[in-house]
């Protein structure tokens, strides 16, 4: 005798209210314990899409600082909305304690009920779980530093006038991604630490820097009498550049150096995220798969709901063929959510190349090894350790090699035995950031001479910097304000100028 839940479903109309989300809210969260997904407390706002395209053009930040780009791109997304050459997202979500969740009014409610899934427990359990996101970033301090950042800079911009500081900003922002900090942990300290703080670093950093100014002045004397014992600062090389203007730069005002260091803190809150997307996102679509199915097996949800949102949910992880129009790269929702529902298929249903590739995993409990998996990769380590020859033939990989030297493009590897594993390995460098950002490190300050910077530019695969490069120095001179050179060494090893600024000068 067929069972009736008819009268436990939840709600599958088109439109929401708050009594909706609520009653879908708590059969989520329900759903989300029995599988011991270990989440912050959730906020969940409602916001219009106006709102939503805002915070898009201030890179997911609501309450970050102020900034001309950030406009400039608020006005094309919002053009390009109105003409339908884009779509927006349905959600952002803040790694935040609690975790803040941004919903879109325009939103049904079977998408409210996607969104809730997605991103109020899977990327709240990944922000909390993950190993980068608890080493890097602080949930329970950073919307307290946003705050002071924005107040910060609107103050810097009453003292100063915004020309001067969004001129710092723009410096910043080129430099960026020089700006991160890989190996170094970072303090926990809350708002009114660093309000505190602030005012004791700023005094604290001049006198550093005069200092070491002043000591430098007086080792030009000494280095006169011994001219064959230069001095090399620093003493290794930095590849922190927007830390070691902060911390070296000699005529950078204090608010100017305190701007550095917002930008820099800022930068390195958002590694993390570069270096888990694929991860991040295939870990979200897995958990909203998964509940949402939970509440379907359970009777809780109409087939009318289901059916939309099978719809979104494939929308969102499909992966175009490479000849395919709509081709953009490899979709990190699609090959994120394939590969941890291969790792559950693998635990659960083994085949024998699976039992060969996995012998770990094979048989296991499905829930730790998803879990595992999460807790302890990035997305370079995720593919060279999970990626498996189903799924390398189901995404019908193959591995292409672009030489310079040679007139054609070479097929390296297929999906056969022989090339599972170079694919995979391939494939994993294409997530390892140490191979797609250049490589560029500070390798001498002349301290005792003209006070000029000189970086050096480790070239990888023989690939050239961008033409971008030239705009950049100009913006790290205008931070350091004596001569910057960008440098490189050819393969007879003789160091070849690629940039200088001033221009007019010869360095």
């Amino acid at each position: 005798m067929a069972v009736d839940f008819s009268f436990d479903k939840l709600p599958d109309c088109a439109e929401w209210t708050f009594d909706y989300l609520e009653k879908y809210k708590q059969q989520i969260d329900r759903v989300a314990k029995f599988y011991g997904l270990d989440t912050y407390p959730n906020q969940i706002e409602m916001i219009t899409s106006e709102q939503m395209m805002d915070a898009y053009a201030s890179v997911g930040m609501p309450i970050g600082y102020n900034h001309w780009s950030f406009g400039k791109r608020f006005l094309q997304t919002q053009q390009n909305y109105m003409r339908g050459h884009m779509g927006l997202a349905y959600e952002i979500v803040i790694n935040s304690n609690p975790c803040i969740t941004y919903l879109m009014e325009e939103n049904t409610l079977t998408m409210q009920a996607l969104v809730m899934s997605h991103a109020s427990y899977g990327h709240n359990s990944f922000f909390k779980g993950n190993y980068l996101f608890k080493t890097w970033t602080e949930a329970d301090s950073i919307i307290d530093y946003l705050l002071f950042a924005k107040n910060y800079i609107h103050q810097c911009e009453q003292t100063h006038g915004i020309s001067e500081v969004e001129a710092t900003l723009d410096a910043c922002h080129a430099l960026m991604n020089h700006g991160v900090d890989r190996y170094k942990r970072p303090q926990k300290i809350s708002l009114a630490e660093e309000l505190e703080q602030q005012k004791e670093r700023e005094m604290y950093l001049q006198s550093q820097v005069d200092q070491l100014w002043q000591k430098l002045d007086s080792s030009n004397t000494e280095r006169s009498k011994q001219k064959n014992n230069p001095l090399i600062f620093p003493e290794s090389p930095q590849e922190n550049i927007l830390y070691f203007i902060e911390k070296n730069a000699p005529l950078l005002a204090p608010w100017q150096r305190e701007i550095v260091r917002i930008v820099r803190k800022t930068a390195q809150y958002f590694y993390p995220q570069k270096q888990t997307q694929v991860m991040n996102e295939g870990w979200a679509c897995f958990w909203h798969y998964t509940i949402i199915n939970h509440l379907f097996d359970e009777g809780l949800l109409t087939d009318k709901f289901m059916l939309e949102f099978l719809h979104h949910h494939s929308s969102v992880i499909n992966q175009p063929a490479y000849n395919s129009p709509q081709y953009s790269g490899i979709n990190p929702y699609a090959l994120g959510f394939n590969m941890f529902i291969d790792i559950r298929r693998i635990c659960e249903h083994p085949s024998d190349e699976d039992k060969q590739w996995f012998p770990q995993l094979a048989g296991s409990n499905w829930l730790d090894a998803v879990k595992s998996a999460m807790h302890n990769y990035k997305d370079e380590s995720f593919i060279s350790q999970y990626l498996s020859p189903h799924l390398i033939r189901k995404f019908k990989f193959f591995e292409l090699t672009d030489d310079a030297s040679k007139s054609h493009f070479e097929v390296a590897a297929i999906h056969n035995e022989k090339g599972y594993q170079k694919i995979r390995t391939a494939l994993a460098k294409q997530y390892d950031l140490s191979h797609i950002e250049a490589n560029i490190q500070i390798i001498n300050a002349d301290i005792e001479g003209d006070r000029s910077l000189t970086l050096e530019y480790i070239p990888h695969n023989d690939v050239s910097l961008a033409d971008t490069k030239d705009e950049v120095i100009k913006h790290l001179h205008y931070l350091w304000q004596f001569d910057v050179n960008l440098v490189m060494q050819d393969k007879e090893m003789h160091t070849k100028v690629l940039s200088h600024c001033p221009e007019d000068v010869e360095p």
